[in-house]
């Protein structure tokens, strides 16, 4: 390899924003954040997902529901199915 071309490798410590998981790794990356990690002060990267929030490595899967386009679009906006209960009405 030739010298002086590559960035500086060092130990960063990545920061999961939806998990608060954290975790040392090297890296190239540069940040003016710190944190005191295990004693240790590293420069801190957060990111949007880890595999402590990845579905693929917890194991929780976010299923879309069994209601069709139409049902949804009614939920959101607030129209009410009147074919959905009809027995409703009666017992008024």
């Amino acid at each position: 390899m030739k010298k002086g071309i590559h960035p500086d490798y060092h130990p960063v410590v990545f920061l999961d924003s939806a998990t608060g998981y954290k975790f040392v790794s090297g890296s190239t990356r540069n940040s003016s954040e710190t944190v005191d990690y295990e004693g240790k002060e590293y420069p801190l990267i957060r990111v949007e997902i880890s595999s402590d929030s990845h579905p693929f490595y917890t194991g929780r899967q976010k299923f879309t529901q069994a209601d069709g386009r139409v049902d949804r679009f009614n939920k959101k906006y607030g129209f009410a199915d009147k074919n959905a209960n009809p027995n409703k009405e009666e017992a008024k």
